[in-house]
């Protein structure tokens, strides 16, 4: 050869592949509209670009055009990569009105669940923000100021909701909110549309569905939502801090419950390690409720451990206390000082202000402290390590099946965590700084995962259990050549030789790679 140029291959040829089932662009175009005048990309291509990217190494919108002539998408799907700039990509999702962009969604996430229909009738629900880099004096409503969940509070955050299927793991529906709203007041505002998606999912106009969320969105006009629909039912948790009398409950009363992870402790002879669970009855919002208050003894141990640290520190800092207030330090003499500043440690702490007993008194005008452990106190904090309390309308099913529903909030959790990771999709940090741009850049993330997700379902039908990430980790590293031969004009397009993994990828998906020519492989 003269020359040989080598491409990224593997990876977006089956991004593709796998979002030609659905036709993103045309969904895209057919709401948003497109006219002949138009210079291409459209409007819908612009979104697809950059979804591919988020699947497979996301990167921000200024380096696209750069990582995009790195692989063969002029084989793949031809563009010119340089109509693909940040200035574009703005011009271009300028055009898509929230309203819109919203219908897109429901439309696609709907497509996408009907290919893949709930055979479960059960939910997982729940909310995350993602913090941004914006400035304060950048007008947005998205971007707001909040309990950032990964502590960045000084950030301004936008806020999603996700609802996932609880078999097929895919996102059902989501919707981004303003970063300061709480979770419980989202879930009230989109419950209609919640309910509607995981109706449409399972192509049931009757029977009772479970939503499964945690105790973030609990509160009375939540649970009325959900009373008031006879084919809605809920599982929930509730925070032991306001359930003394079953958090206290004699734990010889707890039995094992039927799941795999106590399977395996059996297997090993680990049986102390098992999680448990005592079923019983309770009124909690104006209505008696089924409650299993579970006991797992691995997080008890890590709380223990956490909590002797912390109360080590606390009593460290007890010592320093006394010693300043019995010398007569300054600032070190008033009684109320002094009780806040213990107050303050505890609040920093995250620990309650009566597990010491801090005795404050003058002797000859002269401010003296002593303290003490609250050993009863102290017990009754521990007892509580390793408790959750589940509440649920659900009469009819078992202890196992409540707490196995709730174990499974991992699926729409996992969901934000991929979201959150940095190499694909990447939603956080959001770089866009106008409540358009960051409701397509939304978009784009929640498709990139949506369609992972039906990478890793045909992948594992076929026998293959491996992550949508591996599966194009490997996939990037195919490539295809462009060959130029002595005598010949235009250059020959060959693809290198799959690896095991490679080629059973390939095959899970219907096709081959024989002599450097990639074929569809005959029933």
């Amino acid at each position: 050869p003269k020359k040989i140029q080598s491409q990224q291959f593997g990876s977006l040829w089956l991004a593709n592949l796998v979002e030609k089932e659905f036709d993103i662009a045309g969904l895209i175009d057919r709401v948003v509209g497109s006219s002949r005048e138009e210079k291409k990309p459209s409007v819908g291509e612009y979104f697809l670009y950059a979804i591919y990217n988020r699947m497979i190494d996301a990167c921000s919108k200024r380096a696209m055009p750069d990582w995009y002539k790195q692989t063969a998408i002029q084989h793949i799907r031809p563009v010119k990569a340089e109509a693909l700039t940040s200035q574009l990509f703005w011009q271009k999702w300028d055009k898509v009105e929230r309203e819109q962009l919203e219908q897109v969604s429901r439309e696609f996430l709907r497509e996408i669940s009907q290919a893949f229909p709930a055979s479960a009738d059960c939910f997982m629900f729940d909310t995350t923000n993602y913090y941004t880099f914006m400035a304060s004096e950048t007008k947005s409503d998205l971007a707001q100021r909040g309990k950032n969940k990964e502590g960045s509070n000084w950030l301004r955050q936008v806020g999603v909701a996700l609802l996932v299927s609880r078999d097929t793991r895919l996102p059902l529906y989501y919707r981004e909110y303003e970063g300061n709203r709480h979770d419980s007041k989202v879930f009230l505002q989109v419950t209609d549309e919640l309910f509607t998606a995981m109706r449409e999912s399972t192509g049931q106009e009757a029977g009772g569905l479970t939503v499964v969320f945690d105790k973030g969105m609990n509160s009375e006009d939540n649970i009325a939502a959900i009373d008031a629909r006879s084919d809605i039912h809920f599982i929930t948790t509730y925070s032991p801090y306001y359930c003394d009398e079953l958090v206290h409950v004699d734990r010889s009363l707890f039995r094992p419950v039927d799941t795999a992870k106590n399977q395996v402790f059996t297997e090993k002879k680990r049986e102390e390690d098992r999680l448990t669970a005592w079923q019983t009855e309770g009124e909690f919002w104006g209505k008696k409720r089924t409650v299993v208050v579970t006991y797992n003894p691995l997080t008890a141990t890590k709380q223990r451990f956490g909590f002797e640290k912390k109360l080590l520190r606390l009593q460290e800092e007890l010592f320093t206390f006394q010693g300043k207030v019995n010398k007569g330090a300054p600032h070190w003499r008033k009684k109320t000082t002094i009780e806040q500043r213990y107050a303050d440690l505890c609040s920093e702490l995250y620990l309650p202000a009566d597990l010491y007993k801090v005795e404050l008194s003058r002797i000859d005008d002269k401010l003296s402290m002593n303290f003490k452990k609250n050993h009863y106190r102290i017990g009754r904090y521990i007892d509580r390590f390793g408790k959750n309390i589940i509440v649920t309308d659900q009469d009819d099913w078992s202890t196992d099946e409540i707490v196995q529903a709730c174990l499974d909030r991992w699926m729409v959790e996992d969901s934000f965590r991929q979201s959150k990771d940095e190499e694909t999709i990447s939603l956080r940090p959001i770089r866009h700084w106008t409540d358009t741009k960051i409701r397509c850049h939304i978009f784009t993330c929640i498709a990139a995962l949506a369609l992972l997700r039906v990478i890793e379902i045909r992948l594992k039908k076929a026998g293959l259990n491996i992550t949508a990430k591996s599966a194009m980790k490997s996939m990037h590293n195919l490539q295809s050549c462009l060959v130029w031969l002595p005598g010949k004009r235009k250059a020959e397009r060959m693809l290198e030789e799959p690896d095991e993994t490679q080629a059973k990828i390939l095959r899970a998906f219907g096709w081959e790679i024989s002599s450097g020519v990639l074929r569809e492989k005959k029933l």
